[in-house]
């Protein structure tokens, strides 16, 4: 549609483009990250979304500048809006708008609907057992009966009814107009017992969904609320303050005491203290933090006390980060999620349609007489409703990322927990990843009657200022090997080749073997010699005193630890392809693959960041669902390229964090098999909760084409359903995808 100003006087702003509006539209980043944000009380399921975007989409410029988040009940739209034009056009879908930031007075406005709601359905309740009972004993008088069932339906539905008149008003039949036209069909039929039965039930059936979408929020809400109120901030003069974590700037002194939670992320400068970083990493044991590491905001501190240096402003935490992310991910629906939504779009019509049918249909064609026809359209209005199919994707999705933030992994949206469910190749980065990134002595080989203790120990004098990761494994290996460590000086150093330098009155040199030949004391023998350490994948530097070879050192990046069982566990899975993408050069590559156990066929090594997209695009063409896991800025494209990124988040880069769909925040491989487990688990669920809901819907329908199924029967089993598929869903929150079985 050709772009145009939004001329009625109600528009509140600027001219956009008008969209088809839908369910499905993706918001554009602009609605996401600088739109203004309202508080939609009344907010539970993907039904109040379409509704919201209906009134709403003609003010905004259509549906697809509006985002929701459902699980925060929060609504956000362009900043150019009026807000007072907003909270109106929310309310008169009967749900309320406030301004997110906007400070609650007196009850929360969520709690005191979901009290309300509470109350309505348990007064309907009980208005309709007196109805029921009063019909019962009347004698033959109906008016006190009807005058009790009758407040029973009219107070059921008193939460329903303005929804169901703006749906009947647009045309958009949804479960609100489809259910009062059920209602209302049965008083005309007589039936005000079991429309009494039918209000009751579905205020009951709205209580429970919101409910149970509150239980989610809630978890999630606990997960995030992990910042302290204020900081210990220490000031120039020592003296300490107590101050709001957004008001500490970064590069200020803060300290934490034993027991409590670290504010902000920073560098600890003073003590020593086993710290929980459970909510971040879902780290299980305490880890012993000293000067030099790095504290997560959030985190519990335990018995000692720490002076810390603020490394972030609060609003850039990794925590804040956390959120941040975790509320995002409600816009990156799976593909479960879009089907529901395109599913009941379409079915609740057909239904409707259907009901029309068997009301025409029965008496002209099968004779029935047109007051059971009447019945059993309303049975299948009744069956219309999906509330149970959409409400069990949602919240089977937020339960599962609510759990995996708990064990540390961040995972961004339903999407991407599905694309895990269904990998058939992992690709790893090497160095960051498989290995710890960190270089360490593996052999020392004396020549020409040297010996291997004084071939390290004047290595690592020549060494002892450098920083360079071949230097600090050298001073690492010579700390460990207690070794008396000799002062060099004129030191020297010939930058990507070696460094010399006067030990004891004598020139000792180290540098690479190309060093080596550039001094001109090269042989075939030392050649040889380090050719042979080179093959095997090894960093190879040669030491030499005056003009003679004494010694080399063999270095390699080592495997982390947890690896091989990562991915034995993965390969108990049922996951059988893996690849591994390194800039290093091949012989090392081959290496690290052959001690892990995987495929040298697919190792591809000497890569760019350009080369390891290159690289995954074809393992995609190959093997379909691919996932990336990385931890540098040079994985960055590939993890955007792949259908998975999963990014090594404590350590990883900012980069590659943001640009990966998950990340793992302890950097433990552990992880990634349980991320796959609990990703196969979430997928279970949801076809389990799909096959209930539709059976039970398909059930009723036979049964209410042959006039075998009642009103009461219909809300029940649709209200059933809707506890079971929730119920379902919420089993996510309280059990790991490690204990098996669904």
């Amino acid at each position: 549609m050709t772009s145009k100003s939004c001329s009625h006087a109600a528009c509140c702003c600027t001219p956009h483009d008008h969209h088809h509006e839908s369910v499905e539209a993706t918001p554009s980043p602009a609605v996401l990250e600088q739109g203004r944000s309202f508080r939609v009380s009344g907010l539970d399921c993907a039904e109040e979304v379409r509704l919201l975007r209906a009134e709403l989409g003609p003010l905004v410029g259509g549906g697809d500048h509006l985002a929701f988040d459902v699980l925060a009940a929060r609504m956000i739209v362009p900043a150019s809006c009026d807000p007072t034009v907003i909270i109106a056009a929310v309310a008169r879908t009967g749900m309320q708008a406030r301004l997110w930031d906007e400070p609650t007075v007196g009850a929360d406005p969520e709690q005191r609907r979901r009290r309300m709601q509470i109350a309505l359905a348990a007064l309907s309740g009980g208005l309709t057992g007196v109805g029921v009972l009063l019909e019962q004993i009347g004698g033959g008088s109906l008016i006190p009966s009807r005058i009790a069932l009758a407040g029973a339906i009219l107070i059921g539905l008193w939460m329903v009814l303005p929804k169901a008149l703006l749906a009947a008003r647009r045309v958009r039949p949804d479960m609100n107009l489809l259910m009062s036209l059920a209602v209302f069909g049965a008083v005309i039929l007589g039936d005000w017992a079991e429309a009494a039965t039918v209000s009751f039930l579905f205020a009951l059936s709205l209580a429970l969904e919101s409910w149970s979408t509150g239980r989610a929020r809630r978890a999630i809400a606990a997960l995030m609320d992990l910042t302290p109120p204020f900081a210990r901030v220490r000031g120039t003069d020592g003296q300490e303050s107590q101050v709001a974590p957004d008001q500490v700037p970064v590069g200020a002194l803060f300290l934490v005491r034993p027991g409590e939670r670290i504010p902000l992320d920073g560098r600890v400068r003073q003590g020593t203290s086993a710290v929980d970083q459970a909510p971040i990493t879902g780290e299980s044991l305490p880890v012993t933090k000293q000067p030099g590491d790095t504290l997560y905001a959030g985190s519990l501190n335990g018995e000692g006390v720490l002076e810390v240096e603020n490394l972030k402003r609060a609003s850039e935490t990794t925590l804040a980060r956390v959120g941040r992310l975790v509320a995002e991910a409600q816009s990156r629906r799976s593909a479960t999620e879009r089907w529901i939504d395109r599913f009941a779009a379409i079915y609740t019509p057909i239904v409707f349609l259907l009901a029309l049918l068997v009301l025409v249909g029965s008496p002209l064609l099968l004779g029935t007489g047109w007051d059971e026809a009447l019945y059993r359209a309303l049975v299948l209005l009744v069956i219309a409703c999906p509330c149970a199919l959409v409400i069990s994707t949602p919240v089977t999705v937020v339960a599962a990322m609510a759990t995996a933030a708990r064990h540390g992994v961040l995972i961004k949206g339903g999407a991407a927990l599905e694309t895990a469910a269904d990998l058939t190749l992992i690709a790893f980065d090497k160095t960051g990843t498989l290995t710890t990134g960190r270089l360490v002595v593996e052999q020392v080989v004396a020549v020409n009657g040297g010996e291997e203790q004084q071939v390290l120990a004047r290595a690592a004098g020549l060494e002892a200022q450098a920083t360079h990761p071949i230097a600090e494994a050298i001073r690492t290996q010579a700390r460990r090997q207690g070794l008396t460590v000799p002062v060099a000086s004129a030191v020297q150093t010939f930058p990507g080749r070696g460094v010399t330098g006067q030990i004891d009155h004598h020139l000792v040199w180290l540098g690479s073997p190309r060093f080596l030949a550039e001094r001109g004391f090269a042989t075939a023998e030392h050649q040889a010699q380090a050719e042979q350490l080179a093959a095997a994948g090894r960093t190879v530097v040669v030491i030499g005193q005056d003009d003679a070879v004494i010694g080399l050192i063999a270095l390699a990046d080592t495997i982390r630890p947890a690896a091989p069982a990562a991915l034995a566990s993965l390969r108990a899975s049922g996951l059988r392809h893996y690849a591994v993408l390194t800039g290093d050069n091949q012989a090392t590559a081959q290496r690290i693959a052959t001690d892990l156990g995987l495929n040298r066929d697919l190792v591809r090594a000497e890569l760019l960041p350009e080369d390891k997209e290159a690289a995954i695009a074809q393992l995609m063409a190959r093997h379909g669902a691919v996932a990336m896991v990385g931890d540098g800025v040079n994985d960055a494209p590939a993890l955007a390229r792949a259908r998975l990124g999963i990014a090594m988040g404590a350590a990883g880069s900012d980069v590659a964090i943001e640009t990966a769909d998950v990340a793992l925040m302890s950097d433990d491989l552990h992880q990634l098999p349980w991320l796959i487990a609990h990703a196969r688990r979430m997928k279970r669920v949801l076809r389990q909760n799909i096959a209930l809901a539709l059976g039970i819907k398909l059930l009723f329908t036979v049964l209410a084409c042959l006039g075998l199924a009642s009103l009461w029967g219909a809300i029940v089993a649709d209200t059933g359903a809707s506890l079971l598929v929730v119920g379902n869903g919420l089993r996510l929150l309280r059990r790991s995808a490690a204990a098996g079985g669904v």
